[in-house]
Order: structure tokens, then sequence, then C-alpha cells
């Protein structure tokens, strides 16, 4: 390295974090608390300090200085001196080697121990008291990058809502123990982008891919100490920096996850990032001062009003971003706006976005995020995914989130599993998640793509599991099976857990294939869980957060047996009839008032003898049969497509609604294997607890 100067200049206030010019290296860090900041300079290990500056300026409550001739690759860290008043909500501690809020690489790991902590942990005044210990080697820290980037003539797909259909997954445990991939690369975006992967997205006809937590998360030390790992990754270290570990080449991970970035674009595949901006890793104010606990506590977290030494925690993680400050916000979108230029990522899925939407305690759909993404010409073209609660007062805003955010619609996933697990009562529930929840979403020129549709998720049950256990089994977790939802909406059929009946198995199947049949025939997008079309299972554990082993990776040795083969073809062939069919997909809310043909409204409800339903029978609590007609017409074609939905034990003979079309079975979910036949007269029989889906070409339209 380079032999560094003995002090810095002024340098500029903006951008936030440390930005190499080609003569040097520009420092600028937001602190409206601090007296002043020192900037540490490392060796490229990061285990030895060689240089402290301070930076020599602050404005508008930024500190800020310039290195001349330093270069990429300088590590370094930032120690913040204020008043440490836990009381009045400052935890200033200049022993603490604190990370850049805005770093943008890491080198070393987080290694446990009390000198983390700001207070000395079991001491008589607890967080009250004032820990004197460096906690530079325990810690990581950040590294100097540049801005060169090559993209070539890479081209996002661009897909419209309407036709996206999203796959949720783990990066690690997508491709961990696929065996036909190279061993140093499983687990990482070099598997993701590997031709046989793209050759499944594609097969199953993903036009999304959405990854859980990709930013740098920290190992919680309680994990650690149970010999667990936060897997979901839901614990971030640094907004800007992608975690190291799910690169297969960690020292150049930028350049990995932009080679992903193209070959899924090439694709046709859109990649959406699960981010996590409503809480940090440092936990309530007894957790660890990494970063902005120690730089200033006071702006970037909610504090309690009157006491100020406790966190918010609308979160259930201990504290809550405040998200209300203009310069956290502004670290968010700076955030957000580095993954969409720098990675070209096309969308983002906000995890526990109610807390985003909160000024004060409660959830404003006119919040200052909310404005904030909408005008930006960057983030505003994005695909963005709310999920819609979180633990604080009014934390359940399904459907109330503004134009220009989709929403993870947990209506559907409960109103598809209590349905076909037969619950009484649900006929009209089914019917308001197939026609894209309307009660929820229709409204300010919404569209039915707001509902993001899912029957399973990573938090939960796999779709195996939904239909193998009636209770949750989470005891590898060290909690004692009290983590985890308690009810799930599920059945296990007779038997609880795995079974050799053929008849329970048989039956399991069958429910599993009518659910996602649901999914891929509802208005909406759908969203299908990695793992899901090739029967993966987590042995009950509804809450796997913890397990980063065979528990939670997929088993790609399914496909070497019929059912994981039989479920992979079916998926494909749900993906297959959603692109062929524009009425199992519409952009727009339908309303049964629109005609495309004399006789022949958009959409129609009907019982199984073909009659239209009327009120009595929508308020039939045993009622568990259900047909819907839909119908598209455009300048070139118009079709038809009929569900006949039979939620009931026993086979039943549906009569197919007037008037008569040359009718095709494209989907029995009642049947592994798919092929297209023509329905010969009036009548079809549909087997108990499973759904056909119908299409029809009708008579192009008269000039």
């Amino acid at each position: 390295m380079a032999s560094l100067p003995k002090c810095m200049t002024a340098g500029r206030c903006d951008p936030l974090g440390a930005t190499w010019d080609g003569f040097g290296v520009n420092f600028a860090v937001f602190s409206a608390n601090a007296d002043r900041i020192e900037l540490c300079v490392f060796d490229r290990s990061g285990r030895r300090e060689i240089a402290r500056y301070d930076l020599p300026d602050c404005t508008d409550e930024v500190f800020h200085g310039y290195l001349p001739d330093a270069l990429p690759g300088l590590v370094y860290g930032y120690r913040a001196h204020g008043p440490y008043q836990p009381e009045l909500g400052h935890r200033f501690n200049p022993n603490k080697l604190l990370l850049d809020p805005y770093a943008r690489a890491l080198i070393g790991e987080v290694r446990w121990s009390d000198t983390l902590f700001g207070y000395r942990p079991g001491a008589t005044r607890a967080d009250l008291s004032f820990d004197r210990r460096d906690s530079a080697q325990a810690m990581p820290k950040a590294v100097v990058l540049t801005d060169d980037a090559t993209w070539g003539d890479d081209r996002k797909p661009l897909l419209g809502w309407a036709e996206t259909v999203i796959y949720e997954a783990h990066i690690r445990g997508l491709t961990r123990q696929r065996a036909d991939l190279p061993e140093d690369r499983r687990g990482t975006f070099a598997a993701l982008r590997d031709p046989r992967m793209i050759d499944h997205l594609v097969r199953l006809g993903i036009t999304a891919i959405e990854l859980l937590p990709v930013h740098a998360i920290l190992q919680d030390r309680f994990l650690v100490e149970r010999r667990l790992s936060n897997y979901w990754g839901y614990s971030t270290l640094s907004f800007f920096a992608p975690e190291r570990r799910y690169f297969a080449e960690p020292d150049n991970p930028d350049d990995e996850l932009r080679a992903t970035v193209r070959r899924l674009h090439e694709a046709g595949i859109e990649i959406i990032l699960d981010v996590v901006y409503n809480h940090t890793c440092e936990g309530d104010e007894t957790g660890p001062t990494l970063s902005w606990r120690g730089l200033d506590n006071a702006s970037y977290y909610r504090l309690m009003p009157g006491h100020q030494r406790r966190c918010v925690n609308h979160t259930g993680c201990g504290n809550t971003v405040n998200i209300a400050h203009p310069r956290v916000l502004q670290m968010v979108t700076d955030s957000l706006r580095h993954w969409a230029t720098r990675f070209r990522i096309d969308g983002f899925r906000f995890d526990l976005a109610t807390t985003l939407g909160r000024e004060a305690d409660d959830f404003d759909p006119s919040a200052g995020f909310f404005d904030a993404i909408r005008q930006d010409p960057v983030l505003s073209r994005l695909k963005l995914i709310a999920e819609p609660w979180d633990l604080g007062p009014g934390g359940y805003q399904l459907g109330n989130y503004p134009p220009g955010f989709a929403e993870w619609n947990a209506a559907f996933r409960d109103g598809a599993r209590r349905f076909w697990r037969g619950d009484p009562g649900q006929r009209p529930e089914i019917a308001r998640r197939l026609m894209g929840s309307p009660e929820l979403f229709d409204r300010r020129r919404r569209r039915p793509s707001a509902s993001v549709n899912f029957v399973t998720a990573h938090d939960g049950f796999t779709l195996r599991d939904l239909v193998s256990y009636s209770e949750r089994h989470n005891f590898a977790n060290g909690e004692d099976n009290r983590d985890g939802a308690e009810d799930n909406v599920s059945s296990n059929w007779g038997v609880e857990g795995e079974t050799a009946d053929g008849a329970i198995n048989a039956l399991r199947d069958r429910v599993r294939r009518a659910l996602l049949a649901t999914l891929f025939s509802s208005y909406g997008t759908p969203m299908l869980l990695a793992g899901d079309e090739i029967n993966r299972t987590q042995r009950g554990n509804n809450n796997a957060y913890c397990q980063d082993n065979e528990l939670s990776w997929l088993d790609w040795t399914a496909l070497d047996d019929e059912s994981g083969t039989g479920m992979l073809g079916f998926v494909t062939a749900l993906a297959a009839v959603r692109r062929r069919y524009p009425s199992l997909r519409s952009a727009v809310f339908l309303h049964g008032i629109g005609m495309i043909a004399d006789d022949l409204p958009d959409t129609a409800w009907f019982d199984e003898a073909g009659n239209p339903l009327d009120s009595h029978a929508w308020s039939d609590a045993a009622a568990r049969l259900l047909v819907l007609r839909r119908a598209t017409a455009s300048e070139r074609r118009r079709e038809a497509t009929l569900l006949l939905l039979n939620a009931s034990e026993d086979d039943r003979v549906f009569t197919l609604p007037a008037p008569a079309f040359a009718w095709i079975v494209e989907i029995d979910s009642a049947r592994a294997e798919q092929s297209r036949r023509p329905v010969d007269g009036p009548d079809l029989t549909v087997a108990a607890r499973s759904m056909m889906i119908l299409g029809a070409e009708l008579a192009p339209p008269t000039a």
C-alpha cells in the first residue's frame, strides 16, 4: 500500500460514503449528534490499523474529509465521539469501531465478544454502563470500491406485471445440493447463472426470481452459541454490501453478481431482491454497537417517546429504523438506487413494509418513503412489492398501499388453503381470490397484479409439508417448538408427517396439485416457492430461519423419482396454460359487466349443474363446488376458460354451462400427467379434492 498523507483536506459532504475520484478518496458520513468522527485506515487484511484521521469538516450534519492519493481497496472504519447518555438516546463510544452505513464491500467477519457492546454486559447498570475496550479486532471493515462496471448489450426483460410469474428462492439453498453443478459453485450466484439452473426456471415458466436477502448479514450471537445460522438473512449488517458467502469468488462479488444478472436477463428472467430496511442487526438497546447505533442512535432509530433509552420495536427484531428522518430515508433510497443501477436489479420486495409507512405510530400510504420512491425516476420503474404488515399498532395493511406497489396477499394463501381443506363457507372467499381480491385492490386504478398470490413462502410450511403436517415441528431451532406460526391452515389428511399409506399420499398429491392450479389460474401475480415443484420438505419445520443445512436446501434427487418429475411436469403445464389463455391472467379487474359476445359476459359463476349462482347459493356454507367462466377478446382473438372446482370428498358430475363451446381439458389436477383432451358431451366428472381448467377458442371478432 502506498504511503498515506499526514492529514486530510476538507473534501465534500456529498455523496455519502467513500468515493474514489481518480486522485484520492472522499469520505462523508451523517451524524446529527456526534462531536467528531475519526477515520481509521487498516492494512489490506483489516487486522492492523495504520492511520487515523479526524474528518476535518462538517456540513449540514455530514462529517467529511478527502484523503489525497488514496486508492480503491483501502480498508477503513469510523469512530464517533459524542455524549454517552442512553437515557437521552445517545450511545457514542469511540472505543467501538463502526462500519460506514454506505460501505459497498466488507472484509472480515464479526467475531463475537463482549467488546462489541458499547456498555459492559453483565454490569449492574446494564446498558447505562460504559465499555472502554476496543472492538476493532472483532469487527469487519469497509473497503473502498470504484464505480467501474461493464454491461455490454445487457437488456432488461421489462416484462409486464400480467405476464409475471415469481419464483421465491434462497440463493444458497437453491443449488447447495445440486450434484450436477461444480461443487465450488453450489450455493452461489455463479451456480444460479449456470445453464442448467436457468433451463429449469425457463421450463417452469418463471419470469422473475425473488431472492431472500443478499445484503451483508450478521450471524446473531444467540444463533452462533446454539451452533445455528442466520440462514434467511433478515439481520442486515450493510445496506450496500453483498453477503460474501453467496459468491464463488468472495473477493470479487460485484462482477459475479453482474454476470448472473446479465445471464438471467438474457433468458428473459428478472431479478427481485428481498430487502430489509425496517430494522438492522444491532437489535434493541442491549444489542451490539456496530454501525448506526454508534454513529447516531437517536437519528437512525426510533426511540420510545419520553424513554429514549428504549427502542421502538414494531418489527419484533428489537429496533425500528427511523425512516421518517430525511437522512435515514436518503440512506434507504440511495441503497435501493445502488442495487438498481450498479447491479441492474429489476425490483424489490420490502420486508415488514408497514414499518416503512409509519410517520409516527400510524401507517400512512402517503408517507415520505412511498412518496420518495414513487417520484424517483429510477425506482418508480421497478417492480415493487410490499409485505403488508409489522408488529406495531394496526400492523396489517393488506390492500392499503399506494399505486405502484404490489403486495404479498396472505388472504389468498389462507383462502386457498381453507377451501381445499374443505372448511365450510369458503365459496365466496375462493371466488374473491380467483378474481384477484378486488375488494382489496380494485381502487385507485390499481390492477389485479397488485395481488401477489402465493400458497407457500419461505416463512411457513413447504407445499409438501402443508398437506403432511397439522402441527409445527420446530424443535431443531432450539426454542422448544415455541417459534413459528401456530395455526398454518394445514391438514395432514390422517397421519402426521410422512407415511407409506398409498391412499393418503395420493390424496395429498391431489390437494397439492389443486392448490397450485388455483394459484396459476387466479388473477394477480403468482409466486411459487422454490422446491415446491420437486416436492421439497422441511420435515414439518415452519420457521427454518436458522437452518443452513439439508433441512432448508432443495433436494434435487427428488427428480430421480416419479413423484418429483410428475410435480415438475404439472407446474410446467400450469405455467404454459396460463400463458396460452389471457383470461387466466387479466391485466384489469373483471366484474361480469363487459360482454365478449351475445350471452357471454367477461365473467360468470355457476353451480355444478350449470346454473348461475344466486344469493342463496353463495351463502350456502356446505357448498364446496364452484364453476367460473371467464372470457376475453382482442382484435385478433377471442377465448374463454372454465374452472371446475370440487373441494368435496366425493367425485362429482359437472354440467357445463351454456352456451356450448368446443372445450379442451387443459389441466386436470386429479392427474399427475397432463394431456390435452376435448370434452365429449355436456357433462364432466371432476374427482374429489381437484379442479379442472378448460379452454376454448371462440370465433374471431367480425370485421
